[in-house]
């Protein structure tokens, strides 16, 4: 399942996924895959995210059902 909450809130900084690679250790093929519902990320690399992005677990990664 595509994460769009993740690309809105990224978007919303004016982030560029590469940028967001960089502060969390990651590739910017990573966060792409993220975004795209192609990878399921580690809780520790979910926090380190949500904390750049000043946004909680629950609204970037918990699915609506």
């Amino acid at each position: 399942m595509k994460n769009l909450k993740m690309k809105s809130a990224r978007a919303a900084l004016d982030m560029s996924q590469q940028e967001l690679a960089d502060k969390v250790g990651v590739s910017r093929q990573t966060i792409n895959a993220i975004e795209k519902g192609d990878y399921n990320p580690t809780i520790n690399l979910c926090r380190s995210i949500c904390k750049l992005l000043g946004k909680t677990l629950d609204e970037l990664f918990w699915e609506d059902e």
